[in-house]
């Protein structure tokens, strides 16, 4: 199993060291400081709006106190984010299912089959669905990792009606005594209504099964693609109410930052993160690591 420590040693590389380098050699937080900080913050992939949030509170916060700059710059970020929600395979409304979306290549079909895997070493017995009815290789990929994982899988055919297949999968995961559905969804492009607008049919299919269904509706996020996550999963969020963030490859060249401004303007969890291809390379978030990783601090 990856651990942050082991993905902090491969991706902190990849973080600038610019914060670090004000901090260390500034003295006091002047003007010019602030300048050279909150250029620092938007090389890191922090939205405009948050570094100007976060500037002001340093500003505010910091004068007279004899603490650490690193230390108090920690916290503001760390305010970024939710209060932790540890997501849990505990099921309280069977089954649990879970709607997985995104842009095309943002890691979906991968993330589900980690999911997948990861109920399975939960003790849960998930079905996959595969709703990627645009490509004729749409199923072929889940199918591959379903039978590597020792995992159920409901497939549509070519054209098939997307909304129609989770609907089956989730009559299958009900009449097979299963715990946990997992759906991928076609990936699409966040400005195509009509695409978009499919997932919204989607999740109304689901919930003409079981009105709890989905309980989860998580986006994957590219971490390569830096701020212009957060206009995707704002998109999304428009058309289905997203419950939770994955960031996948978070093991590439990402400086990272956007994370901090989806968890800050979305307001909704960041439940996971993709530190690598492996199944065991998707591990829970964790606020605390992460920022010290952004800020260059040893975990």
């Amino acid at each position: 199993m990856v651990t942050w420590v082991d993905a902090l040693s491969r991706a902190r590389k990849n973080i600038s060291t610019s914060i670090s380098r004000v901090f260390d050699r500034a003295e006091t937080l002047d003007e010019e400081t602030f300048e050279e900080l909150e250029e620092a913050l938007l090389s890191v992939d922090i939205s405009v709006d948050l570094v100007q949030t976060l500037i002001q509170k340093l500003d505010e916060s910091y004068s007279g106190l004899k603490v650490s700059k690193r230390e108090m710059l920690r916290n503001i970020l760390l305010q970024s984010f939710r209060q932790p929600e540890v997501f849990t395979w505990s099921i309280s409304k069977k089954p649990l299912t879970i709607l997985i979306v995104g842009i095309n290549g943002a890691g979906k079909t991968t993330t589900c089959a980690k999911l997948a895997h990861l109920a399975i070493q939960a003790a849960l017995k998930p079905l996959l669905a595969a709703t990627d009815t645009f490509r004729a290789a749409g199923a072929y990929q889940l199918k591959l990792w379903s039978d590597q994982i020792g995992c159920d899988i409901v497939a549509g055919t070519m054209g098939a009606d997307a909304a129609a297949v989770a609907y089956d999968a989730l009559n299958a995961t009900i009449s097979r005594n299963l715990d946990a559905l997992i759906v991928d969804t076609a990936g699409r492009i966040h400005t195509k209504e009509p695409l978009m607008k499919e997932l919204d049919k989607i999740q109304r299919s689901l919930k003409k099964r079981i009105e709890h269904a989905p309980n989860e509706i998580w986006i994957t996020l590219d971490a390569s693609i830096g701020k212009n996550a957060i206009t995707q999963a704002k998109a999304f969020h428009q058309i289905v109410p997203l419950t939770g963030v994955i960031i996948t490859k978070l093991d590439g060249t990402s400086k990272a930052g956007f994370i901090c401004s989806i968890a800050k303007e979305l307001n909704i969890p960041i439940r996971f993160v993709g530190l690598g291809e492996s199944l065991d390379d998707l591990v829970p978030f964790e606020p605390d690591t992460f920022v010290d990783a952004l800020l260059e601090r040893s975990p």
